[in-house]
């Protein structure tokens, strides 16, 4: 499993870096190669919640999720994105409609059989 500097930050907000199993986490930095990413995905997004020009500038505020996203689709080791915040599955499914993902959503309030099946044996 893997975990982003990202999310990391939204932790320490109100937790402690200590309190985070790190041990048994990979960690991802957020590199170029997601800054670019995150530029198109954030572009999607405001084009479909139809933000003005002029809530962009000077300067446009990315969502996290923008750019969590955006790593789960370029790390080719990234297969799901497990989450509890239902508003990232809003995100998600705006963005599929869109654009091809490389990865899919799970909401960790769903059972695992749900998701994956049981092999009958």
């Amino acid at each position: 499993m893997v975990i982003s500097t990202i999310s990391i930050a939204e932790y320490c907000v109100r937790g402690s870096l200590d309190e985070l199993p790190l041990k048994n986490l990979q960690i991802i930095p957020f590199n170029i190669n997601h800054a670019k990413k995150t530029g198109v995905f954030a572009n999607i997004l405001f084009n479909e919640n139809k933000v003005s020009p002029e809530r962009l500038y000077p300067r446009a505020i990315i969502p996290n999720d923008s750019k969590l996203f955006a790593q789960a689709d370029i790390e080719e080791t990234i297969t799901y994105f497990v989450t509890s915040d239902v508003r990232s599955n809003i995100i998600y499914q705006k963005l599929a409609k869109t654009i091809e993902l490389n990865f899919k959503l799970i909401l960790i309030d769903k059972p695992c059989h749900e998701i994956f099946c049981f092999l009958d044996l």
